[in-house]
Order: C-alpha cells, then structure tokens, then sequence
C-alpha cells in the first residue's frame, strides 16, 4: 500500500481590503511578497490526511535527540540537538513513518525519541508545555520498544481521556536504563494527573508495584539550573587551586 503525505494549500483569503490605498511602493512590496512566501510556506508544511486516510484528532511530530552523557544541557544546545524527523495527520502516514523508524531497543548511547503534538515542541519552555509536567517511569533493558509502542498507540488512540491535556511522550534511552514519559499541560490539575497515571498503568501493563514519579517542568529547570551552577563554581573553585599551585595541573577541568 502506497501512504501519500498531501500538505494544506489554501488560497489566501485576505480579500481585496488594500485596493484603495494605491500601489505599494517597492520596498513595501518587497515586505508583502516575503510575508505572503512566509504565510504560504508555513501552510505547505501543515501535513493533512489523504484521500482515503484514517485522521487522528490531532497532527504530531516525531523527533529525535542525542548528546554526550554526563555533560548538562544548556537550552539552546539542547534545541539544535534535537531533530525533526517529519510529521502526521493520518494513522497511515503514521505507519508509514513508524515502521521505518528504528526501534528504542536497538537505540545505542544517550538518545531519545519523541512525539509531540504539531507545534508543540519537546521543550519544558514551550508555551505549551511550560505550566505542565511529566509522568516519568523508569524501565529495565529489553522493555522499552514494547512500552513505546504501547504508550503512543494510546495516546494517538485518544484513550487517556484528559481533553487537550496530553502534549507528547519521550522514550529515553540510557546505559543501565531506559525511561519513557508522557507529558501533560496543567500539572497542578491533580485529577486530570491521576488519570493520566492510571491509563498509563493499564496501557502499559504494569506491576502494582512499579515506581512512577511525576515532575513538574518548572522543577526540572530548577534541577538543571541548579546542576550547572554547582558545575561552575567547582570548576572555578579548582582553577583558583591551580593558579595558587594548590593543585596539579592535571586536575584542572577542560
């Protein structure tokens, strides 16, 4: 079967509301025809179902990150780090991108896949997600593709039941552990949480006794500002050793 990516090409609906104001002048012009390339521009990149196609409720995007394991992200590193691998609207385009994706298990090093809603990035600063928080569990080797599978599935599915409150999910993959979450708007709407938690365990199959912990986005910058900061202040604190010969040189941080 042959999935077709179609995108949204809509006329521009503006109307003829500037023809009485004469003609532009050149730089004028100028302005109007880039704002016109940027307005078209961002409509061919609305991915849309095909003729035919089962749509989902809403359009989402997969990414991928990876960086070196042991050094603290900054926010503008972390953004180049991550990539956009394309986007969907349909549960055939979606197919059409999972099944050539690699899959978590068989991920090496320090990376993550994620699926977020279109426009939504998977950023704690995202407007989106900035007053919101995660679901975070924590797996053992060889359960991560199963539990990713799973977990999106759902989400695509619509069966957390929470309205707009799910923005996306992330699969991690480390050395001795792999992590997912699921990421929500509100974190201080405590049913909405709760439900997101007890779907997540009936989804995902899970013991009673598994751990889950759920953060707020505003504690993890905490966390991350609060890393770097220590960081920093050793790092300073050993070059003052150095300089002072308090210390040899092969201590001293690059």
């Amino acid at each position: 079967m042959q999935f077709i990516l179609s995108f949204s090409l809509k006329d521009d609906d503006s109307g003829d509301h500037d023809q009485d104001q004469g003609p532009p002048k050149d730089c004028e012009k100028e302005n109007i025809e880039d704002e016109e390339r940027e307005q078209n521009s961002s409509k061919k990149k609305m991915v849309v179902p095909g003729a035919g196609e089962h749509p989902l409720q809403y359009n989402y995007t997969f990414w991928y990150s990876r960086r070196t394991p042991g050094r603290p992200a900054s926010t503008q590193s972390y953004e180049q780090n991550i990539k956009q691998i394309g986007s969907f609207a349909s549960v055939e385009q979606f197919w059409r991108f999972y099944s050539h994706m690699i899959r978590p298990g068989d991920l090496t090093g320090h990376s993550d896949f994620h699926l977020f809603k279109e426009g939504i990035k998977p950023m704690w600063e995202d407007d989106a997600n900035k007053m919101g928080g995660k679901w975070i569990i924590r797996l053992r080797k060889g359960l991560a593709s199963r539990c990713w599978e799973n977990l999106i599935l759902a989400m695509l599915g619509e069966q957390f039941m929470v309205g707009e409150e799910i923005c996306g999910a992330v699969v991690s993959v480390r050395f001795q552990e792999d992590i997912i979450s699921i990421w929500n708007k509100t974190a201080s709407d405590q049913a909405t949480t709760a439900r997101i938690r007890d779907t997540l365990r009936r989804v995902l199959n899970l013991p009673p006794n598994t751990i889950m912990e759920y953060k707020t986005h505003t504690d993890s910058i905490k966390y991350v500002c609060l890393t770097c900061f220590i960081i920093y202040c050793l790092s300073f604190f050993l070059l003052l050793l150095r300089q002072s010969n308090m210390l040899p040189a092969v201590y001293l941080p690059k």
